[in-house]
Order: structure tokens, then C-alpha cells, then sequence
């Protein structure tokens, strides 16, 4: 990514057509469910098989995408998306459906690798990451409104998601391009940052993410069978709990890092967990409602903290990427988990055990909030443990802004001696004054500045 980023909506416009999938993971599963003959455990399936093929794509570019440039993934995600999806949406036998499902899956996991990458880059992640999340929610909340008024089938939702992904094409026009091969050829890559509290992170996301699309994965069959809803009214509390959503999003945004990231990771999960329970138990459309309203409002607000704490870790935005792919791999196994509960056990107990797990993960992730301090390492900016500002390291060394060394590195060793040397000379022009001295200091400067 370029040391200087650009305007943050062509990164919010791919956030929001990697992630729609799974904002309508509902309507999917339960439409593949009724019209294609699927039992719920098996709608659960394909919904779970598009969430690996979007994680999948996520570990294969985690650190890849500065090297390629943001342009050109961007653009084969979206194309992946909007084959596979209007493919799935074209066809009428379950095998291609699948097939196509994947393929868009893939494209889908894409896309928000590249925004994810440049999500991590800005000098506000959470900033960026709660417009991303306030986007996609509005448009999900549109399509929850409209598509139970058109039919289709199977076929309505997919064709919105790989309308979407073209529409979003001509924002990769502002992405930055692959990059030059003195620019590739940095010596600077050094090894992942706060690789404990980052393996924290991507396995507490892992597990928190399983827990919640568990339960979405089959709201609208809770609402539908044991609430006795109709699909409209369904449709309709959805699109109210994402307008909630927006509103929890936008909130975020304006707090911002006042009250730091472990008081709303930890207090939300909590909030989030007794939320899961109400909706899993409802019997009328109040309790129903209420419940999936107020998770809807938290889950996003969380959800951008946590993004925003995964993008803390490493600039260039690789704790982001495999976080938010270990995350996918729980959004992944989240319908099935959700359908096979469900089946088994009954709605109100899955909703026990799921906000069990959820109230279980709550405390290592605030602890990872806690010990780093979610303070985003960005030019200017001081690296926690000590170090150099990144926009200095990147000067001295002639890497990338924001490729900072491994703390005990031979490059962080050479980056602080030439450090040393820029004060020595400093100091050594304020001490010889205007007359004496000054050809010797500017010939240091010279040789200190190689």
C-alpha cells in the first residue's frame, strides 16, 4: 500500500462488497432451504462452504497484497464475486450452486483482504472500519427490505450480491497499483508483531464470529417456525435491527478511542451474549424483535473495535488479514454449528450454549485490548515498546513508511545507530555556531545520511 493513503471510500466501497455475503447469510440459507430442497443442516452447509472459500482467500494474501498492489486483486475478487454469484444465481441444480457459491466465496474473501490491508495502513483504522461496517449494513438493510417483495428464489439473493460487486468496480480505479521492484525489494519485511496477543486475537475472533453467525445463520428460521412470522415481517425486523446496527456504527465512529477498545469489546460481548440468548428463545414477534435488534446494535460496534485491534498490531496489515480470516472461518462454521444445534437441541438451548461461548471468549480478547493499548502504529506515531516513529524508520532506512524492523533486528540496530548519528550532528551544528565548525558537521551530515 502506498505510505500515503488516498480517500478512504474506495477501500470502504470493496469492504462492502467482500462482506454482503455474509450480512445475508440469513435470507441465503433460508432460501436455499425452501426452494431448493435442502434440510436446514445442509442450506447451513453451502452457507458455510461460501464462508471457507472467503477465509481461504484471506490466508492466501495475508502479507501478499502491498507486494501486488491493492488495484489488481481488487478487481479479480470482484470478478470472482460476480461470476460465482450470478452463476449460483443462474443455476437451478444444487451441484452448481455450490460451485458457484465457492467461487464467488473466493472472490468475496478477496475483496476484503485488499480492504482490509489498506483498512490497517490509515492513520484511523477504526474510523475507516466502522464506515466499512456502516455501508455494508445499509445496504443489506435495503436488500432485507425489498427482496421479500420479489421473489426469485434462490436466484435474488446471489444476483444482489454480484450486482453490488460490479458496481464497486470502478472504485478499484483508486486503489494503488502493484509496485515497483526497488519498492518489492525493501529488506525491511520482518516477522509478524505481537505474535502472542495476535494468535489471541485471531482465536478469540475465531470463536466469537462461530458463536454469532451460529444464531444468524438461523434467525429467520427461528422467526419464521418458532416466532410463527411471516418472511415479510421477518425481512422487516431485519432491516430494523441493521438500521440499529447503523446507528451502534455510527456511534462507534464518533467515540472513537476515548473510552479505549477493551471497554467495548468486553462490555459489548456481554451484551451481545444476553442478546443471543432472548432472540434464540422467542416466541412472538416482541421478543424476537427485541432480541435480534439489540444484537444487531452491538455486534457492529464490537466487531469494528475488533478490526480496528487486529489493525493496531501491524501496519501493513497482516494480524488484519489473518484475523479477519480466522474470523471467517468461524463465520464459516457459524450455519452449520447453528443448524445442527438447532436441530438437535432446539433454538432455546443452542442460544444458551452460544452465548455461553460467547461470554467464554469475552475475557482473553479484552485482555489482548488491554495489553496492547490499541494504539495503531502509524507515521508518527511511536511504536509502544519503544522505537523510532515509523515515518523516521522508513527515512533512515529507505523501506516503506510504516515497514518498521523486528525489535533486536540488524536493520532496527543500523536504524538506531544512524539515528544516534542525525542527533550527534544536530548537536554539533548548535554547539560550532554560524563560523567554526560547520564544514566538518556538514561533512558528517553527508556520510551519516548514506
Amino acid at each position: 500500500m502506498s505510505s500515503r493513503p488516498g480517500a478512504a471510500w474506495p477501500l470502504v466501497a470493496v469492504f462492502t462488497a467482500g462482506y454482503l455475503a455474509s450480512y445475508l447469510l440469513p435470507t441465503v440459507v433460508g432460501r436455499l432451504s425452501a426452494h431448493l430442497g435442502l434440510s436446514p443442516a445442509q442450506a447451513g452447509l453451502v452457507g458455510s462452504a461460501l464462508l471457507l472459500s472467503s477465509a481461504g482467500a484471506g490466508f492466501a494474501l495475508a502479507g501478499r497484497v502491498e507486494r501486488f498492489g491493492a488495484r489488481t486483486p481488487a478487481r479479480a475478487g470482484l470478478i470472482l464475486a460476480a461470476v460465482g454469484y450470478g452463476c449460483a444465481a443462474l443455476a437451478g441444480s444444487v451441484p452448481l450452486v455450490v460451485l458457484g457459491v465457492m467461487v464467488g466465496g473466493f472472490g468475496s474473501g478477496t475483496a476484503t483482504a485488499v480492504a482490509a490491508s489498506g483498512i490497517a495502513a490509515r492513520r484511523d483504522p477504526h474510523r475507516t472500519s466502522s464506515l466499512g461496517l456502516l455501508t455494508v449494513s445499509a445496504t443489506a438493510g435495503v436488500l432485507y427490505l425489498t427482496i421479500p417483495h420479489l421473489g426469485g428464489g434462490h436466484r435474488l439473493p446471489f444476483a444482489s450480491i454480484a450486482l453490488v460487486a460490479l458496481l464497486v468496480w470502478p472504485a478499484t480505479a483508486r486503489l494503488d497499483g502493484a509496485r515497483t521492484a526497488e519498492e518489492t525489494s525493501s529488506p525491511i519485511t520482518g516477522r509478524l508483531p505481537h505474535r502472542r496477543s495476535g494468535l489471541v486475537l485471531a482465536g478469540g475472533m475465531l470463536v466469537w464470529s462461530m458463536a454469532q453467525n451460529a444464531l444468524w445463520g438461523v434467525s429467520s428460521r427461528i422467526g419464521l417456525d418458532q416466532a410463527g412470522l411471516s418472511e415479510v415481517t421477518v425481512g422487516a425486523v431485519f432491516a430494523a435491527a441493521l438500521g440499529a446496527g447503523l446507528l451502534g456504527v455510527t456511534g462507534a465512529g464518533l467515540l472513537g478511542a476515548r473510552l479505549g477498545r477493551a471497554v467495548p469489546i468486553g462490555l459489548g460481548t456481554v451484551v451481545i451474549a444476553a442478546s443471543i440468548v432472548l432472540s434464540s428463545s422467542a416466541r412472538n414477534l416482541g421478543s424476537f424483535a427485541t432480541g435480534e435488534i439489540m444484537w444487531n446494535t452491538v455486534y457492529p460496534v464490537v466487531l469494528s473495535y475488533l478490526i480496528g485491534l487486529a489493525a493496531s498490531l501491524d501496519i501493513r496489515g497482516r494480524w488484519a488479514v489473518l484475523a479477519g480470516s480466522a474470523s471467517s472461518i468461524g463465520v464459516a462454521c457459524g450455519p452449520l454449528l447453528g443448524s445442527v444445534l438447532s436441530e438437535e437441541a432446539g433454538y432455546q438451548a443452542m442460544g444458551l450454549i452460544l452465548g455461553a461461548a460467547t461470554l467464554l471468549v469475552a475475557a482473553p480478547v479484552t485482555a489482548v485490548a488491554l495489553h496492547t493499548g490499541g494504539r495503531p502504529l502509524v507515521p508518527g506515531s511511536v511504536r509502544r515498546r519503544g522505537g523510532a516513529p515509523a515515518a523516521l524508520l522508513a527515512a533512515t532506512t529507505g523501506g516503506l513508511s510504516g515497514a518498521v524492523p523486528k525489535l533486536g533486528s540488524p536493520e532496527q540496530a543500523v536504524t538506531e545507530l544512524r539515528v544516534r548519528r542525525r542527533r550527534l550532528v544536530r548537536s554539533a551544528i548548535r554547539t560550532a555556531g554560524p563560523d567554526g565548525g560547520s564544514g566538518q558537521s556538514n561533512a558528517y551530515a553527508s556520510t551519516s545520511a548514506r
